[in-house]
């Protein structure tokens, strides 16, 4: 068996470990919804998500009729309270993902989560989705405090810290994910099927992978010496 040379897998959340598009989707229509605004459908709506919840409605605002502070501040809440009352109505992991988190498991391979969603809200949705033992820490926007969510490094770095410290590699969908990767001094892995806002190949990620059936082979193959060409479609 191919050694594996990481310590610690990370892996955003939303648009890479599972596809929250449809749960997303409700939550903003629902809240649109209050305001008399049109719903969006759930491909329109995967370009909104990356930054967190607040993001997320400023841009869905703005494409809707536009944004106001007072907007945010009378909405957010409503889109906030209804999401977290249905995380999983929708949601699923990606094909190939559990297959793959098990071998890792296999090998000893410790698994983590760092996402710009609110903690609260990424620790309920693993929760309710039967993949809480799965990992050994998860980090959301808020984890860090205001201002040191993706692309920072801080959170990159406590998901390490929190795992036991070792070498550590970084999936995600978003520029905000490579450049966190990059940031704390670690590589990165794009994920085509994500909730993806630029082609994937502007993301600068260190390798591409198209379903979760490439990623051991990717990492039993990983080279430090050369640019790793993405995986065929």
């Amino acid at each position: 068996m191919t050694k594996i040379p990481f310590d610690i897998i990370g892996f955003d959340l939303d648009g890479t470990l599972l596809d929250t598009s449809g749960d997303l989707a409700a939550a903003v229509n629902y809240t649109l919804a209050q305001i008399g605004r049109p719903p969006f459908s759930v491909d329109e709506i995967k370009p909104l998500v990356g930054r967190g919840a607040k993001v997320m409605l400023e841009r869905g605002l703005a494409a809707s009729g536009g944004c106001s502070e007072a907007l945010m501040q009378q909405y957010l809440p409503v889109l906030l309270d209804f999401y977290g009352d249905n995380l999983i109505r929708h949601s699923k992991a990606y094909p190939g993902l559990v297959k793959a988190m098990d071998e890792l498991h296999a090998r000893g391979v410790k698994l983590a989560i760092c996402t710009n969603k609110y903690e609260r809200f990424a620790l309920a949705l693993i929760e309710q989705m039967g993949l809480m033992q799965r990992f050994d820490a998860i980090i959301g926007g808020d984890t860090m405090g205001a201002g040191r969510a993706k692309p920072h490094a801080a959170p990159i770095e406590e998901m390490i810290r929190r795992c036991g410290g070792g070498r550590a590699i970084f999936l995600g969908d978003s520029i905000n994910d490579t450049l966190a990767a990059k940031n704390a001094g670690i590589p990165s892995i794009g994920v085509s099927f994500g909730f993806l806002m630029q082609p994937i190949e502007e993301l600068g990620a260190d390798l591409i992978i198209h379903h979760y059936d490439e990623l051991i082979p990717a990492l039993e193959n990983w080279s430090d010496d050369r640019v790793v060409q993405p995986l065929p479609g």
